[in-house]
């Protein structure tokens, strides 16, 4: 597309790079803000630690088989890790160096999918066709889930933390926490439920489908809405955290190169394309406390959409393509990664200043 390949100006500035041996599978910000992780195909797992200057830690060094999934507690007390190996690892990080205190072993499953509660220190992550959770403050598997129906394809917490969502093959199957041993809630799909994704406000719950649809559930609303006209599979999700005049808030979605965004407006959702990326988009994020979205692609660019609507600004730096972004819990600085293992931090007008300050 050519008017990505001018660079446009804007207010994020890069600030830092580092670099891991092989793509980055993925990258996550600690809730307080103050430690980044990294982890790569290689198998390395990085913790930088965010002052003045970068501590940069090595929690893992590379063993050949991928870490797909990195995930902090609510409380920035834990983070685990997990691939390849299907071994489950977590970190307890509120100490001068980070002390690994468990190691899950699961023999012949990749894990791929790993989500915290977003209110207590319980892990949930996929084993083939089943998600167990794990709770770090008894040190021991609180329950397992059979979807059943085929291997788990995502996994999320409601925002308050009282239910647990798991996406496949046929649906999507809602567990309450406080009853483990019910019978799901069920959102059915016609094919199968790629990614899954609760609204902030815990009102919507959105299902990125096979068949090239998306199903957005108001909860306790027994009819969903559907959006079709997708090129192929959705591979993302995003919704903003804060509403639009209609008080729902933005919901954006990739498929393939191209981006599509939702409003709500009365009792229906309309939805507008973005100019589209040159190759397939791996990851979409909005900013917190905006509508500004972030779309990190395999053309090799990261772009800022203004009220995911007008090209903001065009960020680059990984010329064989981004894998994977995340924006800071405040906001002010965006992480990315590259296919060839680049790590880069962009801050937003912080010319002079240390890694981290506002």
């Amino acid at each position: 597309m050519s008017g990505l390949k001018a660079k446009i100006q804007g207010e994020f500035e890069q600030h830092w790079r580092g670099m891991l041996s092989d793509y980055v599978m993925a990258i996550a910000w600690s809730f307080n803000g103050e430690t980044i992780a990294a982890s790569s195909a290689a198998g390395e797992v990085m913790l930088c630690c965010v002052d003045q200057t970068l501590h940069k830690t090595s929690l893992q060094e590379g063993n050949g088989q991928s870490v797909d999934c990195l995930a902090f507690s609510y409380d920035s007390q834990f983070l685990a890790a997990s691939g390849q190996n299907g071994e489950v690892k977590i970190w307890r990080l509120q100490s001068d160096e980070p002390e690994l205190v468990s190691i899950l072993k699961n023999d012949r499953a990749w894990v791929d999918r790993m989500a915290w509660s977003p209110t207590t220190n319980k892990l949930a992550f996929s084993l083939g066709r089943v998600v167990q959770v794990w709770n770090a403050d008894k040190g021991e598997i609180e329950t397992t889930l059979n979807f059943d129906n085929s291997s788990v394809l995502d996994i999320t917490w409601h925002p308050n933390g009282e239910s647990l969502a798991v996406a496949g093959y046929q649906g999507v199957k809602i567990w309450i926490v406080e009853n483990w041993d019910d019978d799901p809630c069920l959102l059915p799909v016609d094919s199968a439920s790629l990614v899954i994704s609760w609204s902030p406000d815990g009102k919507y719950i959105a299902s990125g489908n096979m068949d090239r649809t998306i199903k957005v559930l108001e909860w306790n609303n027994p009819n969903p809405w559907v959006m079709r006209g997708f090129s192929g599979k959705l591979r993302r999700l995003a919704w903003s955290d804060i509403p639009t005049k209609s008080g729902a808030p933005l919901l954006a979605a990739s498929s393939v190169e191209g981006i599509a965004v939702w409003e709500k407006q009365s009792d229906e959702w309309n939805g507008r394309v973005l100019p589209r990326h040159e190759d397939v988009v791996q990851s979409i994020q909005f900013q917190p406390y905006s509508h500004i979205l972030a779309s990190a692609a395999s053309d090799g660019w990261v772009c800022l959409w203004n009220k995911a609507k007008r090209l903001l600004q065009v960020l680059d730096g990984a010329p064989n393509g981004f894998s994977s972004l995340a924006w800071h819990p405040q906001g002010h600085q965006l992480a990315a990664g590259g296919n060839n293992g680049e790590l880069i931090v962009w801050s937003k007008g912080t010319r002079g200043q240390g890694f981290g300050r506002r």
